[in-house]
């Protein structure tokens, strides 16, 4: 079955510098490189990677042509990626030597995504189907809705982290995707503790210590330890995370396996410099697994 995934689409701009630079401070960077990235585009490549059948939903700008391009070479279906009268959006990533990172967004086009593009692209999803969705992109609280009307599987990655957003869809999720940061967010302004939260599946990602499944449903914890790895970069390692683990799970792996394999692959990913242009497919993933 395939993922619907509702995403932003950015030109990446990112620098190499010393240490992430703080307030008033100007600091020369060690070198610019421009490519593909956006959460949306991130994690539509890395299901694509893994294996799953991927229609992206989005929006550029008449210069964002190369990006929906990228997305076709890289496996992703574009033919919903719509072209819109604003520029496409970008972003502007620092990255230190030990690959931290610091990201300024400017939403562009991904804000221009109207109810008549995601008709068009749920015209033919089926009950079953999955519906990835994040914060980057408008459309999202309409999408959510217009999913869970139609039988689909709603995941929402929550992402930046937006607490009235959250509060608005928490009813209409099959599965809640949050880092350790976001996971507190959500508590002091819900007053809900994670475990607590109506979704059958919370997933908190945390960094280099893995990641944590809860089962609110079933009263359950189950923790996915990290692999070890030299990190260079740590851009894009969730939005790897995230694809690979709606794919593992519209292929029908059970999710503890699902959550082992989504975290090799983000493992795999902090060990390059990149965004979407460098996540890794599956064989490589594998190959890191020893199989």
């Amino acid at each position: 079955m395939p993922i619907f995934n509702l995403g932003s689409i950015n030109a990446d701009l990112t620098y190499r510098v010393p240490h992430i630079p703080s307030a008033g401070e100007t600091l020369a960077a060690q070198s610019r490189v421009q490519g593909l990235g956006g959460k949306g585009a991130n994690m539509s490549v890395a299901a694509a990677r893994a294996a799953a059948r991927t229609i992206h939903i989005g929006a550029i700008g008449a210069d964002g042509q190369w990006a929906a391009d990228r997305l076709f070479e890289y496996g992703v279906d574009t033919r919903h990626i719509f072209s819109v009268d604003a520029p496409t959006g970008h972003a502007v990533i620092a990255v230190d030597k030990m690959g931290e990172n610091m990201i300024l967004l400017f939403p562009g086009a991904n804000q221009a995504i109207g109810t008549a593009h995601l008709a068009t692209a749920f015209a033919e999803a089926r009950a079953g189907d999955f519906f990835l969705f994040q914060n980057e992109t408008s459309g999202g609280i309409e999408g959510a809705r217009m999913a869970r009307a139609q039988g689909l599987r709603v995941v929402y990655a929550a992402a930046p982290f937006d607490a009235s957003a959250v509060e608005q869809v928490l009813p209409l999720l099959d599965m809640l995707v949050l880092n350790e940061v976001e996971a507190r967010q959500l508590h002091a302004s819900t007053g809900l503790e994670p475990r607590a939260l109506p979704v059958q599946d919370v997933v908190i990602t945390l960094g280099s210590k893995g990641a944590l499944w809860l089962n609110p449903r079933l009263g359950t914890d189950h923790l996915v330890p990290a692999r070890k790895v030299d990190p260079v970069d740590t851009t894009g390692a969730g939005d790897t995370f995230t694809g690979y683990l709606v794919a593992a799970l519209d292929r029908g792996m059970p999710m503890e396996q699902a959550l082992s394999l989504a975290s090799d692959a983000a493992a795999l990913m902090v060990t390059r410099h990149g965004t979407a242009d460098v996540i890794p497919d599956l064989a490589e993933v594998h190959a890191l697994r020893g199989g």
